[in-house]
């Protein structure tokens, strides 16, 4: 039996995935793995038991990455799972920087009381919400993961121009982009040439604040800007003072901070990016099947603090092993599973930063073997499936 603790309230589809050889739930002690949504858990103590969290969404910024891979915990998210949300309020957020229909349909509520006057009163004011069609105008999409492929298409389609950054495309994304995209070899081409621009990057020490005073002074005057990723990919002030000066003209964000409420041009929506059933669902069933691989077989897919890896069964035991990336740590362990005996029947090993992890498949294995591996200097955990 397998135990699931339950950060947040989850998609009953997602955990239907288990079966029935988990126990699920909130209250969960000593559990096995974890799903979270948005639960803050840097001040949570892991439990030994603790081997896999997955975020049923694709940000991580509110589990403890690095005290996690000290402990020998792996972390998965959710690439993808939402991007259909997501990719649709950008393109609502498209259309609600250009055409003004916020602020139109809150001057219509006005009209109330005022009779068989409304329609000369709304002929007679509406022209104050004009705005220019999307109809060949270029947007900027800096970051093509799953979101900003989506949403390069979905505009593609709209009859939009579109332009491409991302230095880390990866093949598969790239099979997916639509081939009218143009591919920006550096950003500056984004800032220069593009109407709107979209971002759709993690947020970390090289991204924070990516849009600034000193980039956002390289844009069309009157450029529209749409985050729909982290707040903390904008510097606030240097936003607001581009708004004032019309530098520029909107700009639509999913993560509202106090400094942007109640500000001209400033759109701010709450957090509904993946905030649809069918987004919550795809999330929780995939963070689920991530959890189930992990912990039945030690395969490793969509993990943000170890590497991708997986292998099919071929032996009778499974030896799962996180170590640091360090020189002579696999002669280390094959050695003494040799020593003792072991036949190994298939391995694999893969490393990503200073952290790595191996899988090996053997005939059968005893503790005392597993014992000797885990006093290997460099080993944080030895799992035996």
């Amino acid at each position: 039996m397998f135990k699931i603790k339950t950060y947040n309230k989850i998609s009953k589809i997602g955990l239907s995935v288990f079966d029935e050889k988990y126990t699920i739930g909130d209250e969960v002690e000593n559990p096995d793995g974890a799903i979270v949504r948005s639960a803050a858990l840097h001040d949570v103590e892991f439990p030994n038991s603790l081997k896999a969290i997955a975020r049923a969404g694709a940000g991580t910024n509110n589990i403890p990455i690095e005290r996690c891979s000290e402990q020998g915990i792996v972390v998965f998210n959710t690439p993808g799972a939402n991007a259909n949300a997501v990719k649709e309020l950008v393109i609502a957020g498209l259309l609600i920087s250009s055409r003004k229909v916020i602020p139109a349909i809150e001057w219509a509520k006005t009209l109330k009381g005022q009779g068989d006057e409304v329609g000369k009163l709304v002929e007679k004011g509406k022209s104050a919400f004009a705005g220019p069609e999307l109809l060949g105008k270029k947007l900027g999409i800096i970051g093509l993961g799953a979101i900003g492929v989506l949403v390069a298409n979905a505009a593609n389609s709209l009859g939009m121009k579109v332009y491409g950054y991302d230095p880390y495309l990866s093949v598969n994304h790239a099979w997916n982009l639509t081939k009218n995209a143009v591919h920006a070899l550096d950003i500056k081409e984004i800032y220069e040439q593009c109407d709107y621009i979209t971002v759709h990057v993690p947020l970390n020490d090289t991204t924070k604040g990516i849009i600034n005073s000193k980039s956002i002074s390289k844009m069309k005057d009157g450029v529209r800007i749409l985050n729909f990723a982290r707040a903390g990919l904008v510097n606030s002030e240097d936003m607001i003072s581009a708004l004032e000066s019309g530098k520029v003209a909107s700009y639509v964000v999913d993560f509202p901070t106090d400094e942007m409420l109640d500000v001209d041009g400033v759109i701010a929506i709450p957090h509904l990016g993946a905030s649809t059933p069918e987004s919550e669902d795809n999330c929780a069933e995939m963070a689920a099947n991530e959890l189930i691989q992990y912990i039945e077989n030690g395969n490793i897919t969509n993990s943000v603090n170890l590497p991708d890896i997986s292998m099919p069964r071929s032996g009778k035991t499974r030896v799962c092993i996180i170590h640091k990336n360090i020189p002579n740590m696999l002669n280390m362990i094959t050695s003494i599973v040799s020593e003792n005996g072991v036949n190994i029947e298939n391995m694999l090993n893969k490393s990503r930063g200073e952290y790595a992890y191996t899988m090996l498949d053997v005939s059968d294995i005893n503790n005392s073997v597993s014992d000797k591996i885990e006093a290997i200097e460099g080993i944080i955990r030895v799992r035996i499936i």
